[in-house]
């Protein structure tokens, strides 16, 4: 055999080497270093910084006073912070019952062929190119108990005050939240609808299975994966709720309203109590991780290796 012969066959075999990923270097830890540095300084430092906060007096003038536990005391002996932790609770669990089928449904349906499919999508993901702060005003102007839509509906909305009750609060505040963040999570829906297998809609349909079924026993299994995400990201989005409240309840009436996040405004901007405000981010903090790490080990998605939806 000729040198050249076993000169192209060892260059083509280190070519399908290099395909099959065999002797290709990986590339070195300096391309981590960007990400890293911006971790760093946006997310591990002003956690640390909080933590440190949660330790000390400070009224956001002079030096912090280190208190010891004092913070955390107060914290445990505070009925409006027991409070608050149940009704960031309601709020999220909430968020998670109304808003995940409307989603599902919604992401199933973009995904398909429908006729203006693409005119009506664009108009459900409309909240989507809006700010919480902008969608807040919009619903508390529409739902304003003197000039909105209940004074008009009064055979239907009673006095029109619907935020005059922790349940009524607590349903406008559901509600909105829903308007806001179902068109999100819709768009995570379509993503995973559009990757399911049609060949497994076209067997179902040739064993006689309808759309209903298909739905149920192929769609719904397909987006486990796309549920588990979206389920994390509604657990720590209403865990960290604050902008709709502020303008919405302002944590009224009274304190009905007052979820864990705007008592941490309340006690860190406006009691110009900083050290309470830091530990009570720091349990928000704690809490969301807990519950996401809870969330993906009881789900299983930590031991997925498939690369296909729900596998």
């Amino acid at each position: 055999m000729s040198t050249s012969s076993l000169g192209s066959g060892s260059g083509r075999s280190a070519r399908a080497g290099r395909r099959a990923g065999v002797g290709v270097t990986r590339p070195g830890l300096v391309w981590a270093v960007p990400a890293t540095v911006f971790f760093l300084l946006f997310a591990l430092l002003p956690l640390v910084l909080v933590a440190v906060l949660s330790f000390t007096s400070w009224d956001g003038v002079g030096a912090p006073a280190f208190n010891g536990l004092d913070n955390w005391t107060k914290l445990l002996h505070d009925p409006v912070m027991t409070q608050s932790i149940w009704l960031t609770l309601v709020l999220t669990v909430a968020g998670v019952v109304v808003q995940t089928p409307v989603s599902i449904l919604l992401g199933v349906w973009a995904a398909g062929h429908q006729r203006n499919r693409a005119v009506l999508s664009a108009v459900f993901f409309i909240p989507l190119l809006l700010s919480a702060t902008a969608i807040s005003v919009v619903w508390r102007a529409i739902l304003d108990p003197n000039f909105g839509v209940p004074s008009q509906m009064q055979w239907l909305f009673g006095d029109g005050n619907l935020m005059g009750s922790q349940s009524g609060a607590i349903a406008v505040l559901t509600f909105v939240g829903m308007w806001q963040w179902t068109p999100m999570h819709a768009l995570l829906y379509q993503g995973g609808a559009r990757a399911v297998p049609q060949v497994l809609y076209q067997a179902a349909a040739i064993d006689g299975a309808g759309k209903v079924r298909q739905f149920l026993h192929i769609t719904l299994p397909q987006l486990r994966n796309t549920m588990i995400t979206s389920v994390i990201l509604m657990l720590v989005g209403g865990l960290t709720t604050f902008d709709t409240v502020l303008i919405l309840t302002q944590g009224g009436p009274g304190t009905d309203t007052t979820n864990s996040a705007y008592y941490m405004y309340q006690q860190a901007f406006k009691s110009f109590d900083f050290g309470s405000g830091s530990a009570i981010a720091l349990v928000l903090v704690v809490v969301a991780t807990l519950i996401s790490l809870a969330v993906v080990r009881l789900s299983g998605y930590d031991k997925m290796r498939g690369t296909t939806e729900g596998l």
